[in-house]
């Protein structure tokens, strides 16, 4: 038996206990699978603390190294994914600061009183309303044709590459990755209100974008 095998993990699935198990074992065709499933959003987040995306990709490979050393010392304190997550996040930012690039974590937590939401407040109930900050004129559907098309999700990718990086981190991890609001804060160190804030923010501005190119009725703008 390796190492660690036998330490009790609450990884709190079956699934994912099975997985850890063949990772564990050597199983290359687990290991391979892990990395296919986590590739792509792995190097979108590491894009977030270095200059470029070949940066990026040689983050995510000295993570997959720290990843296959440390597997046998990982104690299930949290789920497989964050763990690996964590490992990430620390050669990002230790990369960017050999990059002259350091993005410290605290900066996802600042969020800049000036950098508002781009969708009209007048869109928003008010204050005095109720359910105040909800839609007041929600956004309209767009045309199915178009969603199935895809060029709404590219018009998406094309939005948050012009988010500011705390908002387009925050957003892909919770809109495009799926990550719950408890798991994004502690990966980034950032606080359940500023996560929810730069959430927003994020999911207004890619709206803003996508109904400028698209038009509030489907039609071209």
């Amino acid at each position: 038996m390796q190492p660690g095998a036998s330490r009790a993990v609450d990884v709190g699935t079956e699934a994912e206990a099975r997985e850890l198990a063949a990772l564990r074992a050597g199983d290359e065709a687990a290991f391979l699978a892990l990395v296919t499933r986590n590739h792509g959003p792995m190097v979108r987040l590491a894009t977030t603390f270095v200059r470029s995306r070949g940066v990026a990709e040689e983050v995510v490979q000295e993570t997959w190294i720290g990843v296959l050393k440390g597997l046998h010392q990982f104690e299930g304190r949290c789920s497989l994914r964050a763990w690996i997550y964590r490992i990430l996040v620390n050669c990002a930012k230790s990369r960017a600061v050999r990059e002259v690039r350091s993005v410290p974590m605290s900066a996802l937590g600042r969020v800049d009183d000036e950098d508002g939401p781009a969708v009209p407040a007048e869109r928003f109930r008010g204050e005095s309303e109720r359910w105040a900050g909800h839609w007041s004129e929600p956004p309209e559907p767009w045309p199915d044709a178009r969603v199935e098309s895809g060029e709404i999700a590219a018009l998406v990718a094309a939005a948050l590459e012009t988010l500011p990086e705390a908002q387009r981190t925050v957003m892909s991890l919770r809109d495009v990755d799926g990550w719950e609001a408890d798991e994004v804060c502690a990966l980034l160190g950032i606080t359940e209100g500023n996560q929810r804030v730069l959430l927003h923010r994020a999911r207004s501005k890619v709206r803003a974008f996508v109904e400028e190119k698209v038009g509030r009725e489907g039609r071209p703008s």
